[in-house]
């Protein structure tokens, strides 16, 4: 099995993101006192059909089997795990709008049970609990059918306390998630929080972010499993830099990019291969290195619009398979293309029609590829 912890992480799904936005603006909304509430959801269903390899209810590239390796091929699959519900609130407290967001969906557990998505408040600059990350896309995001969506993003979901003041923000967040170290044998510690900074704007109709992160990676030997006694604790500082943007060319076609750097970024380069680091023979903790962006195009017609996307995630697992910290076998490489057409007939409702390509390649020069073809139906309120 070649599932990788990290394309499992609490993130997930950067490409429904936008898709969300259409979702609420239909929502049921009412006031309770002097607090302004909306209720906002939809019942999704995906039909999937794999003409190789079963990727999942969403895409999960280790699941794509190597060229030459057996396996059956062609798999359907319905899922209504994506179904969403959630709520908002405003607030008029102190001069400023104190505004909250509660959100799950259903694919805790593996698919099936209900989940935390999104759990927060924000009020005068300051936003507290759970929700997109602020090292991640949000410019260059493009709509997918696929529930997992491009890969090359930066960042996802979790857990921080955050600061913005125009377009600039920063945050303390949640250290433990994305920084799995092979061969530390569960003795990873997590001592300080990361630290992102994120500066947004706009000139025109062409929209840029540019974001960093620091982290720092840790794992403790004395007193642990760890299988050499003369291992000793290390630590490791990690480091990403991430550049999107995007802008209209014509009032109907928009361009979007993106392209994230890191060295020990682990969780924080979206559905990457990779952890975030491995401990060496001697027990010295190396970081990871990893690459990954992407660009889409949307065109606007009839009642939605089409969709080209390509993302790639490149990681650098030489070092780490010299040492044996990775397999041969172990994924170091992942590319998407999607082409879709995604469109709405009437308020609440969304349908879409998809196409994707999706290709795998390993440390030992092994690469395999696989087709998935998938539609939708969604009602929201």
């Amino acid at each position: 099995m070649k599932k990788n912890a990290l394309t499992m992480l609490p993130a997930l799904s950067l490409g429904a993101a936008s898709l969300l936005m259409a979702t609420t603006a239909s929502a049921i909304s009412f006031k309770v006192d002097q607090t302004d509430v909306s209720v906002y959801g939809y019942a999704k269903l995906d039909v999937i059909y794999d003409i190789d390899a079963d990727l999942g209810n969403a895409v999960t590239r280790g699941n794509i089997r190597m060229d030459g390796e057996s396996g059956a091929d062609g798999h359907t699959t319905f899922s209504a795990n994506e179904s969403r519900l959630g709520f908002t609130t405003e607030t008029l407290v102190g001069g400023h709008v104190l505004k909250t967001n509660v959100e799950g969906d259903f694919y805790g557990g593996g698919g099936g049970q209900f989940r935390l998505r999104h759990a927060y408040g924000e009020w005068n600059g300051v936003l507290a609990g759970q929700t997109w990350s602020n090292f991640g896309n949000v410019l260059s995001l493009f709509p997918t059918v696929d529930f997992n969506g491009p890969l090359g993003q930066g960042g996802g979901r979790q857990a921080q306390l955050r600061y913005t003041t125009g377009g600039f923000s920063v945050s303390l967040e949640d250290p433990e998630v994305g920084s799995g170290i092979v061969n530390s044998e569960g003795t990873t510690q997590h001592q300080i929080p990361d630290v992102t900074v994120r500066y947004q704007n706009a000139a025109g109709g062409f929209n840029y972010a540019v974001a960093g992160l620091a982290r720092s990676l840790k794992y403790d030997a004395d007193g642990s499993t760890v299988s050499n006694p003369n291992f000793s604790d290390d630590t490791a500082a990690a480091w990403a830099v991430m550049l999107e943007a995007s802008t209209k060319v014509t009032d109907r076609v928009t361009v979007r990019g993106s392209i994230t750097h890191g060295d020990g970024i682990g969780g924080y380069l979206y559905l990457s291969p990779a952890q975030a680091g491995f401990v060496d023979a001697q027990g010295n903790l190396e970081t990871i290195e990893a690459t990954g962006g992407g660009v889409s195009v949307s065109v606007a017609a009839g009642q939605g619009s089409f969709n080209l996307g390509y993302g790639l995630v490149v990681t650098d697992l030489d070092d780490a398979f010299a040492q044996g910290g990775v397999q041969g076998t172990a994924d170091e490489r992942y590319a998407s293309t999607f082409v879709n057409y995604i469109w709405s007939p009437a308020k609440g409702i969304t349908y879409g029609l998809e196409a994707g390509h999706h290709k795998a390649e390993q440390v030992n020069g092994d690469d395999g590829d696989a087709l998935r073809l998938q539609a939708m139906a969604k009602f929201g309120f």
